[in-house]
């Protein structure tokens, strides 16, 4: 986008604007006389229009400065979300799938890891593994396993996921639509793993209308669910951060791995 006036017209407090406005305009602050005719025509990418139009108000510097801190903050975040979402690993193509998911951890905080089992077609299932943390919690290593889960789901024009934790499934599907018209707040206090939490919700009201969330027993000699199971700890073990495909020949093989 080029600069125009009403662009600038839009960033006006009491018809001037604040020192990070001018920076993002690069002019000095306070402003030389004539400062308009050398911005209008010029460049601005997205970012800088965001900022810009943030920063309105008769702000202090460390208010300009905090917000500024805010926008890369929050800009950070959704890269960090779009890159897991773009290095999901692309399973078989079909019209409809079938997802385990599930999170081991040793000691509560503790090392944790997440695992899947895809379901799709008559082709074996594809086994995923990753997501360790040397601190995390059951919980958050369920939560991991079923925004993975959903983003697989994502791919295929019908799909249902598994999971044995009745927790994650609860925040997103039910506990998330409180908390959110409240500002995600609860009373009694803070909402744990609430990041990743409002991540799942946001991407399952996306694809709710084409994917079922089932909540199934754990350790109940469940196939996709044992499968999950064996790779959520393999991941512990592997101590790998980013999903990779577990490669096997026989699913007895993968049951028979150490639960523990």
């Amino acid at each position: 986008m080029k600069i125009d006036r009403n662009f600038i017209e839009m960033g006006l407090y009491g018809e001037t604007l604040n020192k990070s406005q001018f920076e993002i305009l690069s002019q000095p602050y306070p402003p030389n006389k004539g400062w308009e005719s050398l911005v209008i025509g010029e460049d601005i990418s997205t970012k800088d229009i965001n900022l810009f139009l943030l920063l309105r108000g008769d702000l202090t510097d460390k208010v300009q400065e905090q917000i500024v801190k805010n926008y890369q903050l929050l800009a950070d975040f959704h890269k960090e979300a779009k890159s897991k979402k773009d290095k999901k690993p692309k399973i078989v193509s079909t019209n409809s799938i079938e997802i385990y998911c599930d999170g081991a951890c040793k000691g509560n905080p503790g090392k944790a890891g997440s695992g899947l089992a895809i379901y799709s077609g008559d082709a074996k299932p594809t086994l995923l593994y990753g997501e360790y943390e040397s601190k995390g919690t059951n919980n958050t290593a369920e939560l991991n396993a079923l925004y993975k889960a959903l983003l697989l789901a994502s791919e295929a024009s019908k799909a249902t996921i598994y999971s044995d934790s009745k927790y994650s499934i609860d925040c997103i599907t039910k506990w998330a639509y409180g908390w959110r018209k409240n500002g995600w707040k609860k009373k009694g206090g803070e909402i744990k793993n609430l990041e990743i939490i409002k991540l799942s919700h946001e991407f399952y009201e996306d694809i709710k209308d084409r994917v079922e969330i089932r909540h199934v027993k754990g350790h109940a000699g469940v196939e996709g669910n044992e499968l999950a199971d064996r790779m959520a700890v393999w991941a512990i073990v592997s101590k790998n951060s980013e999903y990779q495909t577990y490669d096997y020949k026989n699913i007895n093989d993968v049951l028979k791995m150490s639960e523990d």
